[in-house]
């Protein structure tokens, strides 16, 4: 025991009591995840979960949500208005509680809510705590009433009546602090796209959004759900049959699944819902999902003859190609999630009633539709007859006996000596020019370079034994280690971070899409794990001569340039790199490799449905949807002058 530690002493003195909101603000990231760009909508989703659950129960059909132009954000809702009456143990206003403390609110029993997003009751209050102000006015019993809050949820102006109403419900404004999140810019599609998901899962009810920064409007209502939702995700796809929809009630708990199967899709899609609120991590809902189809698509085939002998389909194989929606409204007393952040559904009872529930419903569609049927069936086989050709192309690439593997190996990859793989990362550099100064340039020990040879396959759509026979995809899978889709492990990774490295011109920028493309499909859990990542060479180098030495300063874009140039001083020349290989080795260490000093862009998904949608957009092959996407969302005039400057 160190000298240090004798001396040390541990005494109440030493314990912090962290009043109020005062744990949120200290140890944000327990309550909304993160402080990045996930943090911050969460506060965001808090807000419009508790108007969510108004409409829920039935009261108030419209929700607003407006972005102002100071950076704050506000949400009305036509709901019974939040209680303003005293809350007897406490002294204080409902609505003071309910944004000064944890734990607070009326979701904890079925006495206001049979059914709520809300279950923790911290949301208010910690969209209250990581606020620079938070503003509330109250619509009820013919009465404005109004409080705000200051500085992370300390009280400000006191509950007061503003004059008399007709109208009903709630408006929240908020502001996000600064001190709190690495950015406080809310944007608009994120927002847009989790409000149309709860259009979608509350029929007839009214979202608008309107961002008073630049005009942008949108409003979302849908008498159809979640069918219509289905409709709307498979709309670019060849359908196999009509989207598929049923609903009911078992013990409590409302059911809802919408189905779609494609012929021309080879991914599995679900996205999951517990009380309006979307379970990205799945659950017992999803199992129970998962298990009903299987178990219900076997036994048809058996019972229509439609199999071998003793052939099985794999839970797998069978939902290739699916599309699928499923929404629970489950009672406040049997609903559990894992987490504060509600991303898995944890209860028990959702599983066997799903099972039930897809099981009994699809046989009796599947009977009814014969037809659809035997194209499902069939398009089941297709899928296991491509699993079983892929894995046996897995399996070549791993036998040391593939010579022709070996070789490709060999001659592409220079390996990091270092068996510490968690240290380890593997740069996917474009071409042998780069390829080269990369390895003259790296850490050895660490740091593995893998050179691409042509533009990497666009493996949008692609089923996984077509991108097996891909010699540069097969050699990625290999490298890496982990396997791929339903394979995959991640403990089984032979780096820590894998980092794609190209020129900064637009045949690089597409390099880039296309790889981003093929994780996403192939090995997601890498970009969730946080391990992928985009390489950020600078685009400029400013130097001069002093008293006979070289001075240098590098620059990223043109803000940096000129602040570069006065760095660097007058006489300066200033050298636009046009690619990797263009530098020296020494260069691209200082600057793109260098743990120390390099710039990385981490790959993230920050809405998983929305980047599905614009990946089917600028993958898929409809030109005119992708032309119209990039028409409304590049700013050419900026392209030009970047294209100007690389000639």
């Amino acid at each position: 025991m160190s000298e240090t530690n004798k001396n040390t002493s541990y005494t109440a003195a030493d314990i912090d009591l962290l009043e109020g909101l005062s744990g949120v603000r200290k140890r944000p990231a327990m309550y909304i995840g993160s402080t990045n760009l996930n943090g911050l909508h969460h506060l965001v989703w808090e807000i419009v979960d508790n108007a969510v659950d108004e409409a829920l129960n039935g009261y108030g059909n419209e929700i607003n949500i407006t972005i102002h132009k100071d950076g704050s954000l506000s949400v009305l809702d036509g709901g019974r208005g939040i209680p303003v009456d005293i809350h007897k143990a406490t002294g204080m206003p409902a609505v003071q509680l309910i944004f000064t403390t944890l734990h607070s609110g009326g979701k904890f029993s079925n006495k206001a809510y049979q059914s709520s997003a809300g279950l923790h009751g911290v949301g208010s209050s910690v969209t209250n705590a990581l606020s620079d102000y938070c503003d509330v006015t109250v619509f009820r019993d013919g009465k404005i009433y109004h409080i705000r809050f200051k500085d992370g949820g300390k009280l400000e102006t006191p509950l007061e009546v503003l004059g008399n109403t007709k109208k009903r419900g709630s408006l929240i404004r908020f502001k996000p602090d600064a001190r709190i999140f690495s950015s406080v810019d809310f944007k608009y599609d994120i927002i847009a796209n989790h409000i149309q998901e709860s259009a979608y899962l509350l029929r007839g009810v009214k979202f608008t959004l309107h961002d008073e920064r630049s005009g942008q409007h949108s409003e979302f209502c849908y008498k159809d759900g979640i069918k219509e939702y289905v409709n709307y995700l498979t709309e670019k796809k060849q359908r196999i049959g009509e989207s598929i929809y049923f609903e009911g009630k078992e013990n409590g708990i409302a059911i809802s699944i919408a189905l779609q199967y494609c012929s021309d899709d080879y991914q599995e899609t679900i996205y999951s819902y517990a009380n309006n609120v979307r379970t990205r991590d799945g659950g017992t809902h999803e199992q129970g999902l998962r298990a009903g189809l299987t178990k219900i698509v076997n036994d048809y085939a058996e019972q229509n003859n439609l199999l071998r002998s003793k052939q099985k389909l794999d839970g797998n194989d069978i939902r290739e190609g699916l599309t699928a929606i499923i929404s629970l409204k489950i009672p406040e007393e049997k609903l559990e999630y894992e987490g504060q952040t509600k991303q898995k559904l944890g209860t028990p009872e959702a599983l066997p009633l799903v099972t039930n529930f897809i099981y009994n419903n699809f046989s009796y569609y599947m009977n009814e539709h014969k037809d659809f049927a035997v194209s499902l069936i069939q398009k089941c086989l297709k899928a296991q007859s491509a699993r079983l050709a892929a894995r046996k192309a897995k399996e070549e690439i791993r036998s040391k006996k593939s010579i022709k593997q070996d070789i490709v190996l060999s001659d592409k990859l220079t390996p990091a000596t270092s068996k510490d793989y968690d240290s380890n990362e593997l740069f996917i550099v474009e071409g042998d020019s780069a390829g080269g100064t990369a390895k003259n340039s790296r850490d050895r020990s660490h740091q593995a370079i893998l050179p691409l040879r042509g533009k990497p396959l666009n493996t949008f759509g692609l089923p996984l034994d077509k991108v097996l026979k891909n010699e540069e995809c097969a050699t990625l899978i290999n490298t890496i280690g982990t396997g791929v889709n339903e394979s995959f492990n991640i403990d089984h990774a032979r780096y820590g971070k894998i980092i794609i490295m190209t020129d900064a011109d637009t045949d690089g920028a597409h390099i880039q899409t296309l790889l981003i493309t093929f994780f996403y499909n192939f090995m997601p859990e890498l970009i969730k794990k946080g391990r992928l990542f985009v390489a950020m060479p600078p685009l400029y180098r400013v130097q001069r001569e002093v008293n006979h030495k070289m001075i240098h300063r590098y620059a990223w874009d043109d803000v940096g340039l000129e602040q570069a140039k006065k760095e660097v001083g007058p006489g300066c020349k200033v050298s636009r790199y046009k690619g990797l290989g263009e530098m020296n080795a020494d260069q691209l260490w200082e600057t793109t490799m260098n743990p120390a000093t390099r710039q990385l862009t981490q790959v993230t998904i920050e809405d998983s449905l929305l980047a599905a949608q614009e990946l089917t957009i600028l993958m898929g092959n409809d030109p005119a949807t992708r032309r119209r996407w990039i028409e409304e969302n590049i700013n050419f005039n900026e392209v030009d002058s970047f294209i100007d400057e690389v000639k």
